[in-house]
């Protein structure tokens, strides 16, 4: 829901323990083994409310003006969870997040597919946006001619994607991404929906770390050399923001109306699968450091494959049955 909301303050103070994807500055990244966020106080309960346990159709709204090579690495993100890959892989991850089941012990889908585009480069809601702006975004899609967007209650999940000339309240400053429900009033149906903005230009040290270098970090030099992992996919924005949207995935899935799976006394400010593990994505995180995770020939960082030999750094997810963070990569 509000996720990622604390996951900038992280980057700026360099401690972050409850926000939507926050990482501290660490000159390595990989470490010892430790226990990767397990804790007697991770007090993950189920509140009766539905998961996303039928088949799950994506429907991106480009919203801005997009470069298609960003695009192009969004799309094959996307088409990763259901489909085979070297494993690690994308697929491998969201079996954690199927691991959560509803009251009739039905288990999040294995099945997402890319079912739908809009392209809203004429800005329907203009250059600022607030967090109500999104519903209305989706309804222009689900209502433009001639090419509508279905508006999809059953098993649609809407991806509102801004682009670097869009600014949204409160991101950069306080959020990366967030997902929640449409209201019927605006929509026309209530829908599980998340955004998450481009921050390749607006503040790639807050949202898409550890690619880019936090703000207020000390300069290379002053840190033992150049200690920035290198995106998989050659844009430390895209890059950053894959790892957003996998978060708001598997909490759109686990939370869809923010009364399912969620840690705390506030469903306002839940405490979700993908919070828990918030700069996690290797064997050894935490604290900071962000783990054992791999590297390519040209030392890009990664731990999970996808489709067309693409490669992904995505942050970890808590496992319900292991009663830690984990993710396909894990070496302990």
């Amino acid at each position: 829901m509000d996720k990622l909301s604390c996951y900038f303050l992280l980057l700026l103070s360099f401690f972050c323990f409850r926000l939507d994807l926050s990482w501290s500055l660490e000159t390595r990244f990989n470490r010892a083994p430790n226990n990767q966020g397990s804790s007697d106080l991770a007090n993950l309960v189920y509140h009766m409310g539905p998961v996303l346990s039928s088949p799950i159709k994506l429907y991106i709204i480009w919203y801005g003006n997009w470069n298609s090579t960003h695009q192009a690495t969004i799309r094959d993100f996307l088409n990763s969870f259901s489909s085979p890959a070297l494993s690690p892989s994308v697929a491998d991850w969201w079996k954690t997040v199927r691991l959560y089941t509803d009251q009739t012990g039905s288990n999040i889908t294995d099945s997402l597919s890319l079912s739908g585009e809009f392209f809203d480069s004429r800005l329907s809601n203009g250059v600022r946006l607030n967090r109500l702006s999104m519903q209305h975004i989706i309804k222009n899609a689900v209502t433009s001619k001639p090419s509508p967007l279905p508006l999809d209650p059953r098993s649609g999940l809407y991806l509102v994607l801004t682009s670097s000339d869009v600014q949204v309240d409160e991101f950069c400053r306080a959020v990366c991404g967030f997902h929640y429900f449409s209201f019927p009033s605006i929509v026309g149906a209530t829908v599980p929906y998340a955004w998450i903005g481009y921050s390749g230009t607006q503040c790639p040290g807050v949202c898409a770390y550890p690619f880019a270098r936090p703000l207020g970090a000390p300069p290379p030099s002053a840190m033992g050399g150049n200690d920035i992992m290198r995106p998989p996919n050659g844009d430390a924005g895209v890059d950053g923001m894959i790892s957003v949207i996998a978060h708001e995935l598997a909490e759109s899935s686990s939370n869809p109306l923010v009364n399912a799976w969620y840690a705390g006394d506030n469903p306002i400010a839940p405490g979700e699968i993908a919070d828990m593990c918030l700069g996690l994505y290797g064997s050894g995180g935490g604290g900071g450091y962000v783990g054992k995770v791999s590297t390519d020939a040209g030392g890009n960082g990664y731990n999970m494959n996808g489709v067309k030999g693409r490669r992904f750094l995505v942050q970890w997810v808590w496992d319900p049955v292991k009663k830690r963070c984990f993710g396909p990569n894990a070496i302990d």
